[in-house]
């Protein structure tokens, strides 16, 4: 993240760093990508990871899923800073964190869409919904996985597990009871340099 020029939060303890990587073979609707966190704690750094993905699921058609018109939403990867809050996601409305303090930067590869083309000119900026949330609508009541995002996420970051889930809404609830006044979550998503 500094060797790309991001803020990275050194200072507080559960000052949090939320990450994704985003896998390069860039596959829709399957969790083969990470989502991570890393803050301070005692002077220390600590690092947690959990599967995800950072890419839209696939309709049953195989085209990526959508209600938009212009085709599905694609994070961009970048910073963006003071993004997520937790809120209500989904028809559960489960907490989960949801896009209220910034802009994102989204691809729209098209209606209809099979693969993740990136292609720089189909980028969008605004709010689209593009949250942090598990991979199912009752994520706090057991402990399920899943190994294909099917139509569920239309460019959210997904959880694959819901304990990985869980894992990463207990720090964001750490880092509100340590700072009230932060109630912001940045968020970076990188691609895959290795």
């Amino acid at each position: 993240m500094q060797a790309l020029g991001h803020k990275v939060f050194t200072g507080e303890p559960y000052d949090l760093n939320l990450f994704g990587i985003r896998h390069k073979n860039r596959t829709p609707g399957v969790f083969d990508d990470l989502i991570g966190c890393a803050w301070r704690e005692d002077r220390s750094w600590h690092v947690r990871y959990w599967p995800a993905t950072t890419d839209p699921g696939v309709d049953k058609n195989a085209a990526l899923a959508t209600k938009n018109a212009g085709g599905a939403a694609v994070l961009a990867p970048g910073q963006y800073l003071g993004v997520w809050e937790i809120g209500p996601h989904g028809k559960s409305q489960y907490e989960a964190l949801i896009q209220t303090g910034a802009p994102v930067r989204v691809f729209r590869p098209g209606p209809g869409a099979t693969t993740l083309d990136l292609d720089e000119s189909t980028i969008e900026t605004g709010y689209f919904g593009i949250n942090c949330h598990a991979s199912s609508m009752r994520p706090y009541d057991d402990d399920r996985s899943r190994e294909s995002i099917r139509g569920w996420s239309e460019g959210c970051q997904t959880h694959a597990t819901n304990s990985g889930f869980r894992s990463m809404m207990e720090l964001a609830s750490s880092q509100t009871l340590a700072h009230p006044t932060w109630q912001k979550f940045s968020y970076t998503l990188l691609d895959q340099w290795w």
